[in-house]
């Protein structure tokens, strides 16, 4: 409460606080020891399931429970944030001692298939709350359109460091190289100096795209965005971070892997990620490679060169695009994305470099791989 009256004093009003709700103190890592039949139910199974120091029997109904699952464990008497209270009960004939657990119930999912299984990071006895993120207080801010700074997690954290007189602490803007120089792997060539003025292109080969840590899926979920893949993810999360839009290409995918900054041609057409056939004006600004369009530039990336699950390297984009242009190409194509928001107001030109190399060191240790050596900028 203090903290939020004092960001509405400082022109930050903060519009809506929420938090999790429910007993989510209460919930623990277990793992699934045994899984065997109901004997007065073909839909139902009874585990044996390892709580930290005993083993208790739960009666589940979920249909992918098996033995040597980590997952999430409620105790009889908890309260989950869906609203439903659980209790020690004979469940057909069978006592069960609490209740395992889907995302659904903890209302981080519309609908689950079945309960959480937990794919790494997790040990038995781990405080769900605190790996999930759960119980923490959000708050929306709404932010008027001078204060393009305020679009950022660092931005709002510099605002309270002037307000508490605190220091202000920022991530780490460095990453790891290899051997391989960026510049012998890729060209960027801008056509427009006007409608681009700056971009940075990192490279990073050997990643291996799969599901984000559960702590980046519950920070990027918090702020409304839906986790994709690690690679995508941490590109919405260092914009939210940041405040710098960026975008991840399938290296591979990229005729001659090269980067032409360019306007559109007349009558020109391209397909974006929302599988949409788009006829381009002279006016917008695009992103292509040696053979054509890849992205609508500031605003949205192309179907053909996204990152998908067999991607395992990524050109990434980290630019300045002219608040103008990019606020007419949305308009125009009735397109409002974070990005676009966030470049129609105005970016920190010196940023671009800095928020690329943070995301290229978050795929190096989240993904794996090796970022090339040096920048394009």
């Amino acid at each position: 409460e203090e903290l939020a009256d004092g960001l509405t004093m400082a022109g930050l009003e903060i519009e809506a606080s929420t938090g999790a709700g429910g007993d989510v103190g209460n919930l623990i890592v277990a793992c699934v020891k045994g899984v065997r039949p109901h004997p007065n139910a073909d839909k139902l199974k009874v585990c044996d399931v390892d709580i930290g120091g005993k083993t208790v029997e739960v009666v589940c109904g979920a249909p992918n429970v098996a033995e040597g699952q980590l997952t999430i464990y409620a105790p009889p008497g908890t309260e989950l944030p869906s609203g439903l209270t659980i209790e020690e009960a004979a469940i057909r004939g069978v006592k069960s001692a609490g209740m395992l657990c889907s995302l659904q119930e903890m209302k981080l999912e519309e609908k689950s298939e079945g309960i959480h299984v937990f794919d790494g990071g997790a040990k038995i006895g781990d405080s769900v709350a605190d790996l999930m993120g759960l119980g923490e207080v959000v708050l929306e801010i709404g932010v008027t359109p001078n204060r393009a700074d305020a679009l950022s997690i660092i931005g709002i954290a510099r605002e309270v460091a002037a307000l508490l007189d605190k220091p202000l602490q920022m991530p780490k803007f460095d990453a790891p190289e290899g051997e391989r120089d960026v510049s012998r792997m890729a060209a960027v060539q801008i056509d427009d100096f006007d409608g681009c003025p700056r971009y940075v292109a990192r490279v990073i080969e050997g990643i291996k795209v799969g599901p984000s840590p559960m702590w980046m899926q519950r920070r990027l979920e918090a702020c409304g965005m839906r986790a994709i893949n690690n690679i995508v993810d941490i590109t919405n999360y260092v914009l939210l971070e940041t405040g710098q839009p960026l975008h991840a290409f399938d290296y591979n995918k990229l005729a001659e892997n090269k980067i032409i900054v360019r306007r559109a041609k007349k009558g020109e057409k391209f397909t974006t990620l929302d599988e949409v056939e788009r006829e381009m004006s002279p006016t917008d600004l695009m992103i292509c490679d040696g053979k054509g369009p890849v992205a609508v530039a500031g605003v949205m990336g192309g179907l053909h060169s996204e990152v998908t699950e067999k991607t395992v390297d990524v050109l990434l984009e980290s630019a300045y695009f002219n608040p103008g242009s990019i606020r007419a190409t949305a308009k125009r194509l009735g397109q409002s994305t974070e990005a676009s928001y966030r470049f129609e107001r105005g970016i920190d030109p010196n940023l671009q470099l800095k928020a690329c190399t943070r995301a290229i060191s978050l795929m190096a240790e989240i993904a794996g791989g090796t970022v090339a050596k040096g920048c394009i900028d």
